[in-house]
């Protein structure tokens, strides 16, 4: 069977199930992995191992029970620490919060929890998730196992490396602007937004609809399944996904029709993008041709001023994590000006820059809607060195260079419309370059049918980190 961290998530919950894999011995496993690397990698803030040798236990004893075995029984699967789970330290990203436990967790908490994982721990995160990288005051940065010099981007950033670093099979995230998808372009994974209203984000609200939970995992299939055991909507939500008929890992068995694919790689602001890149997304749309798709240029839907509607949303969701009075001065410098920006807003500014933001949703989706998926880069440069983005000096130039770094991913979410991030392309020196499939709101299966067949013709199975 080789090293338990080598099998797949599915592979890994059919080991458990068939019983020559015990869910104690994965724990222990993934556990001994995160002791020797986490420091250098950056995955993971808090470990829990008395709470994953309960969770195995647990297990053990569905196990023993015999009857219906829930999808990922004795499988881990951390938890990104901007998400409480109820008794486990819960940070936030933040040194305001070190030493915070989570009184209660959350609806997509207990969807994994019911469906038989294991809590090793919670993943690491930037201040309340809103920078493009994970580099912050509570933990190391979180690196890209490809080359330990750079970052894994951000906000799930730790959660991307780990998957990536063989100390989790897969992993939750969340994806406000981009951050499922950038990590996972960074560190050579599969990382999936979801829809708007396909994740539930009960008990929290979110005015802006921006952010949705999600999975993160190294194939096509492990994160169709754990989209599976993620999605569902709980009553009262403003925006829901009507449940589709078909599993979304039963999507990935099959063969896509010849789909009408429109692509653009000019970013909706003025920034370059590395002919590296740019070199990568011709290869993927050659790849897709080869599949028997019609490949279309499409001009860049948006425009210059489209994208601005975004940042006094961001600035005023920034304001949302309840920081203690008297302790302002112990966020990090970007967090303090994009708090000091959105504390400035005007209720009325606020309510139209949200009515701006739909509008540009709108433009966007009407532009995907009349084809099956959409391709773009990922991102418009390779994953940077650690630290390249961040300038505790200048707030101003750091978000820019977020934006120059993350032009393509912000859309979606002001959409709300899937998109998935996958490593089909590598540079010479071995670096992910991701890749990035968009859809229609509520088109999941089919873009995960796409994204399997791609995966089919360039595998990335055998890209591993040194040290694997």
């Amino acid at each position: 069977m080789g090293e338990p961290h080598e099998l797949t998530m599915l592979e890994q919950a059919a080991a458990v199930r068939d019983g020559s894999l015990s869910p104690t011995e994965l724990a222990r496993h993934y556990l001994g992995r995160i002791e020797r690397l986490n420091d250098a990698v950056g995955a993971y803030v808090t470990v829990t191992p008395e709470r994953a040798a309960e969770d195995a236990r647990r297990a053990e004893r569905r196990l023993a029970a015999g009857g219906v075995l829930p999808p990922l029984l004795g499988v881990p699967v951390p938890v990104k620490d901007l998400t409480p789970v109820a008794g486990v330290r819960w940070t936030a990203g933040s040194a305001v919060f070190a030493d915070r436990i989570a009184e209660s967790g959350t609806h997509v908490v207990d969807l994994l929890r019911a469906a038989g994982t294991v809590l090793l721990g919670k993943t690491n995160t930037p201040e309340f998730g809103l920078p493009a990288y994970t580099e912050g005051r509570i933990a190391p940065p979180a690196r890209s196992p490809f080359d330990m010099e750079l970052m894994a981007g951000g906000s799930s950033g730790g959660a991307a490396a780990a998957v990536a670093a063989g100390l989790a099979p897969a992993a939750h995230g969340n994806d406000g602007g981009g951050s499922i998808r950038i990590p996972a372009s960074c560190c050579g994974v599969v990382g999936l937004k979801p829809s708007r209203g396909r994740v539930s984000p009960a008990p929290f609200g979110d005015p802006t609809g921006l952010a949705v939970a999600g999975p993160i995992a190294r194939n096509v299939r492990d994160t169709a399944a754990l989209l599976d055991v993620m999605a569902g909507p709980v009553p009262g939500e403003p925006v829901s996904v009507a449940a589709s008929e078909t599993s979304f890992l039963e999507w990935c068995e099959r063969e896509p029709r010849r789909l009408r694919i429109g692509r653009w790689a000019r970013p909706d602001v003025d920034v370059p993008v590395d002919p590296v890149v740019l070199a990568a997304y011709e290869r993927t749309s050659v790849l897709l041709a080869g599949l028997g798709h019609e490949v279309v240029d499409v001009e860049q839907p948006l425009g210059p001023g489209d994208h601005g509607s975004f940042d006094p949303v961001w600035e005023v969701m920034a304001l949302l994590a309840p920081v203690p009075a008297g302790r302002e001065g112990e966020l990090m410098p970007l967090t303090r000006w994009l708090r000091e920006r959105g504390r400035a807003a005007s209720g009325e500014r606020f309510a139209r820059a949200l009515g701006a933001m739909q509008a540009v949703g709108r433009k966007f989706a009407a532009a995907v809607a009349p084809f099956d998926a959409v391709l773009t880069p990922t991102l418009a440069q390779l994953p940077q060195p650690v630290g390249a983005l961040r300038d505790d000096a200048d707030p101003v130039g750091d978000f820019a260079a977020q934006y120059a770094f993350t032009p393509f991913t912000g859309a979606w979410n002001i959409a709300g419309l899937p998109a998935v991030s996958l490593p089909v392309e590598w540079t010479d020196g071995g670096l992910p370059i991701g890749m990035m499939l968009g859809a229609a709101h509520g088109a999941e299966g089919p873009l995960l049918a796409l994204a399997a067949q791609v995966e089919a013709a360039a595998p990335w199975r055998e890209r591993r980190p040194s040290g694997w």
